[in-house]
């Protein structure tokens, strides 16, 4: 006991010396301990990246080019001439952070100061959306009127920009591009989104993160009007999805000379599991979410009798900071986006509208910038290998930037990806490899199923089988056609869509009876001969023939070894009974 009672007194005094010490040191030491342990604490959940850039000399950090390895037109006759692609990308200094720099953007972003023409454009479906133009002139202190300004043969380029999610030409990024690009001398025209910039929606359709509807129509006018004038479409965030999306469904047949695609989610499956999974992230989850309250509420009587008017109400300002529920972006598209746009569910919405499933098909030349520090669309939804198999695509990553931010320079006056798509343009435009229409083939629809696009088969009078293209079946019966009944792969404005159509079914009437005389009598075909396709057809039967004589004797061998046992047996009990 006395042993016991000693270690306790002594260790009473030793935390009595302790404490006398600590008290010692001067409070102004704790707080400036604290300040320090508060500072690594935030530069870490912030992510800056200020220690870095200081060590590497503010030299910034290189761009990463993703695009086909085999010989690209788009690269080596475009991407190779552009400065600012292999140039390096240095964030503003006090704002090396990626949470800061998109916030920023947000509640600042020092947009130059300008002013838009607008434009009310009315969709076919009775819907209306605003068009803001910007021109040089605007820029440059002249006056622009739609009446007069832009004629039907002028050349000057026309740059549509498509804004992100709520955003509308009056966003802060969108006004430095088009700032940028009238300053080039181009126009540029903004395509609001449905309901926003301050029109109203005439109708019970809404826009949604796949609804490429709207900006079909609105390129489609654009190209009617200045059929002339090559056309060019930035998007922005959710409006660079759709135009990745839009991009893939029409393929070769689009007006677009050449798109640029920012900050995409790509796969908004991937972005709705990634924007849930830290608290940051949740803090962007709710503040999108409490804009799309917002702009559910411009329009409250269509979505009270369209959707659940008491579920996206819980995903307000209250519900952000009280409820445990109610309060992201799949609450909202739960409520309101998947009752209107005739989704099943959540996920289902997302997998539709996703456009990473569209990349391959893009036929356009498309430059996509991403940051691989982006809180809002993650790069694991960047689908790398697409964009590598895709020659027209080429993918430009920064190691920071935030979304849709990029500033750059000293007082952050600048944003990068703002001059990286006006070079591109620039070049672009000046380079041969603009995207030129190419209207679906008036003989073959793309809808129809692979089985009836060939290869057929020609059998002569001596017996002779040969397969014959698709193609060149189609070529040879247009040309067995009057020369008034020709269709030929034209631009939309060149011919109306009521002559083609006319001379489409002309010529489907008029090559039916051929088609069918040519299978009644097969005898007036030995005149048509196509030595080149039979000598093909030859070579590929003797190159099968020998590829495959190894395994028929293979065959037959495992055959013989699995049957013998019953053979046998059998034999030998025939001759058992003999």
């Amino acid at each position: 006991m006395c042993c016991f009672n000693s270690l306790d007194e002594s260790s009473s005094k030793a935390y009595k010396l302790l404490f006398d010490a600590l008290s010692l040191i001067p409070i102004s030491h704790y707080l400036f301990a604290l300040f320090v342990s508060l500072l690594t604490f935030l530069y870490r959940f912030l992510e800056f990246h200020f220690l870095h850039d200081l060590f590497s000399g503010f030299r910034g950090s290189p761009v990463g080019l993703t695009f086909n390895p085999t010989p690209s037109a788009l690269y080596d006759g475009v991407i190779s001439k552009c400065r600012v692609l292999h140039g390096r990308y240095l964030p503003t200094p006090w704002l090396s952070s990626p949470h800061i720099q998109t916030g920023f953007l947000h509640f600042f972003g020092r947009p130059p100061g300008l002013s838009y023409t607008r434009q009310l454009f009315h969709l076919s479906d009775g819907g209306i959306i605003a068009l803001d133009w910007l021109m040089s002139s605007d820029v440059f202190g002249g006056s622009f009127s739609m009446s007069n300004s832009i004629s039907k043969d002028d050349t000057t380029p026309i740059v549509l920009v498509i804004p992100g999610l709520t955003s509308d030409s009056s966003s802060a990024y969108i006004k430095h591009l088009a700032f940028k690009i009238a300053k080039r001398g181009w126009n540029v025209v903004v395509s609001n989104h449905r309901g926003l910039g301050g029109v109203s929606v005439a109708t019970d359709c809404f826009y949604n993160a796949g609804w490429t509807e709207d900006m079909r129509e609105v390129i489609n006018h654009l190209h009617h009007e200045y059929p002339m004038a090559p056309l060019f479409v930035v998007g922005t965030s959710i409006g660079a999805n759709l135009l990745v999306k839009y991009l893939g469904e029409d393929g070769e047949n689009t007006p677009v000379a050449g798109a640029v695609a920012i900050c995409s989610p790509w796969d908004l499956l991937i972005g709705d599991r990634f924007i849930c999974r830290r608290i940051l992230q949740k803090i962007y989850d709710r503040a999108l979410a409490f804009g799309l309250v917002g702009y559910a509420q411009l329009h409250e009587p269509r979505y009270s009798r369209l959707a659940n008017w008491e579920g996206i109400t819980k995903v307000g300002l209250f519900s952000v900071l009280v409820s445990s529920c109610s309060r992201s972006i799949r609450d909202f598209d739960n409520y309101a986006t998947c009752p209107v746009g005739k989704f099943e569910t959540v996920d289902t919405y997302y997998r539709h509208c996703s456009s990473s499933s569209y990349v391959v098909n893009v036929s356009v030349p498309l430059l996509c910038i991403s940051a691989l520090d982006d809180p809002v669309c993650t790069r694991e939804a960047i689908p790398w290998d697409e964009c590598r198999v895709n020659k027209n695509i080429v993918l430009a990553t920064t190691h920071h930037g935030g979304h849709l931010a990029f500033f750059e320079g000293i007082t952050a006056n600048s944003v990068w990806w703002v001059r990286a798509v006006d070079e591109f343009l620039s070049v672009l435009h000046s380079s041969p490899y603009m995207h030129v229409q190419k209207k679906k083939s008036g003989l073959h629809s793309s809808l129809e199923s692979s089985i009836d696009q060939g290869p057929y088969v020609n059998v002569s009078a001596d017996g002779m089988v040969a397969a014959v293209g698709n193609e060149q079946t189609r070529n040879s019966m247009v040309e067995d056609l009057p020369e008034s009944q020709k269709t030929y792969n034209v631009d939309d404005e060149t011919v109306p869509n009521t002559i083609q159509g006319e001379q489409l079914m002309e010529a489907k009437s008029d090559a039916l009876p051929n088609i069918v005389q040519t299978c009644e009598q097969p005898t007036n075909i030995p005149d048509v001969k196509f030595p080149n396709v039979t000598a093909s057809v030859r070579r590929y039967l003797n190159q099968l023939q020998q590829q495959n004589m190894i395994s028929i004797w293979l065959l037959a061998y495992i055959a013989i070894v699995t049957t013998w046992p019953l053979v046998g047996s059998a034999l030998s009990i025939i001759f058992r009974k003999r």
